[in-house]
């Protein structure tokens, strides 16, 4: 699985990396189902604990509202991580949707649509994992976190899938855009972490993944190549990521 991220660019210098519009607000908000255990919202930019329901930075590729013949065009949105199904009735009821199974979201009703048309991409430095440690002191077993990023200190681009939520019983009110990581079999050494990873999407696989017009190879929902896995460096880091209240560079360094 992958429930906690870090992430260090803004969404105008992301557009910029890219040749994307940014279509970020000035200010966006945040969800407003925040967790319920008093967490500050996240607003987007330099986040070292992005957590479900953080409002967060995607890239889609989309034609123009004002003509839809055009070429579509790489765009950076904001999302509420933890897809809402178009179907849903009400935000914050039901599962947490940051995660979906590369190999069966085609099949299920949350995801269905969004396989077709919406797929998207979520850029991050890194994401977080956590491995069985020893018991505490307590006799209860610890969890030991670790950091994957590049080697080359380069930006990872996750596959996910995204939705448009509007709610019905205000039709005046924007669409809620809301997005998914896929995951698939961990590959290479990333498996001595944790048997799941997030579907990396390397640069060359982004104009089949994104098209809105046609769906994607159904190679982009396997496991990615071992060559890229290996380009991935793991390290132990420290506990304090373990609380989402801690957000900082200090949660990145090497234990």
């Amino acid at each position: 699985m992958c429930g906690r991220f870090a992430v260090t660019t803004d969404p105008a210098k992301l557009a910029a990396e890219i040749d994307a519009v940014n279509e970020v607000p000035a200010s966006p908000p945040t969800a407003d189902d925040q967790p319920s255990d008093d967490r500050e919202p996240r607003t987007l930019g330099t986040n070292y604990n992005v957590a479900p329901t953080s409002t967060i930075l995607t890239v889609v590729e989309r034609h123009s509202h004002d003509d839809p013949h055009d070429d579509p065009r790489l765009r950076v949105r904001a999302m509420r991580w933890g897809l809402v199904p178009t179907w849903a009735k009400e935000v914050g009821k039901g599962p947490l949707l940051f995660n979906a199974r590369a190999e069966t979201a085609a099949e299920k009703s949350s995801f269905r649509s969004s396989v077709k048309s919406k797929r998207c991409l979520v850029p991050m430095d890194g994401w977080y994992e956590w491995k069985p440690g020893p018991e505490n002191s307590k006799g209860k077993p610890t969890k030991i976190p670790f950091f994957m990023s590049p080697e080359d200190g380069t930006r990872l681009f996750m596959a996910g899938l995204w939705s448009a939520w509007h709610d019905r019983s205000n039709p005046d009110a924007p669409p809620l855009l809301s997005c998914t990581i896929l995951t698939t079999d961990a590959v290479g050494d990333l498996r001595e972490v944790h048997d799941r990873m997030p579907r990396i999407m390397p640069y060359d696989s982004w104009d089949a993944w994104l098209d809105p017009d046609h769906p994607a190879p159904s190679e982009l929902f396997a496991p990615p190549s071992e060559a890229i896995a290996d380009a991935i460096a793991i390290r132990e880091v420290s506990p304090l990521v373990n609380r989402v209240a801690n957000n900082g560079p200090e949660l990145l360094a090497p234990v």
